[in-house]
């Protein structure tokens, strides 16, 4: 696909503490690479990969596809961040919800990211998937996987235990992520819900905190 041939354009952000690895997840989905350097995100940063969206028909057939050109968002996960980065909750469509298995604090948190969804993206119930990172680091995970799952559970959101490090489930949680998302287009024909200038067929995308109104919120 060249650069201007795409049917829509997605925004998804990537959430939780610092340290937890968002950065890292986010390049190995786009690059398949894995830098084991520690750099902090200050501010926001974004990442970009084009993908083929086949949803499957009421037969079971696949359709023809869908090319959807995704913009990653990652947030900075320090407090002193956590006002400009909740001014780009209300723009983006799905979020990556990530805590790091071997610090326990950054489990626990996941329900003030959780409550700072509900106040500030584009509605009460966002598409979420939570992932529990560096599942590779077994020797040194102090978070079961029970209770990731019962949490998950509690919030009716997916959970994946992923690794930044070789690449398990990153795919797969994004992919996830992005069909409850285009699931939820389908079922909204008006488009409503859609932040406005997040989501448009082959056109352009200025993100701009600023923009947004309590009328562009849906009520799902």
């Amino acid at each position: 696909m060249s650069d201007g041939e795409y049917d829509y354009l997605i925004k998804f952000l990537a959430l939780g503490d610092s340290g937890v690895g968002k950065t890292s997840f986010l390049y190995q989905y786009t690059d398949s690479k894995f830098n084991s350097k520690f750099i902090t995100t200050v501010g926001i940063d974004f990442r970009e990969k084009r993908v083929l969206y086949k949803s499957p028909g009421p037969d079971g057939t696949s359709s023809k596809g869908q090319k959807i050109h995704m913009q990653l968002w990652d947030t900075a996960g320090q407090e002193r961040f956590r006002s400009l980065t909740t001014a780009f909750f209300r723009d983006a469509m799905g979020f990556l919800l990530l805590f790091d298995l071997t610090n326990e604090q950054s489990f626990l948190n996941v329900r003030h990211w959780m409550s700072q969804l509900q106040i500030h993206a584009y509605c009460e119930n966002p598409d979420i998937v939570l992932c529990g990172n560096k599942c590779d680091l077994s020797d040194q995970r102090v978070i079961s996987e029970n209770q990731a799952r019962e949490l998950a559970e509690k919030y009716g959101i997916p959970y994946f235990e992923t690794s930044a490090a070789n690449g398990h489930n990153v795919s797969q949680a994004v992919e996830v992520l992005l069909d409850l998302i285009m699931k939820r287009m389908e079922r909204c024909v008006d488009k409503s819900w859609i932040p406005d200038g997040t989501v448009r067929a082959n056109g352009p995308f200025t993100p701009d905190p600023s923009e947004g109104s309590e009328g562009s919120r849906c009520a799902c």
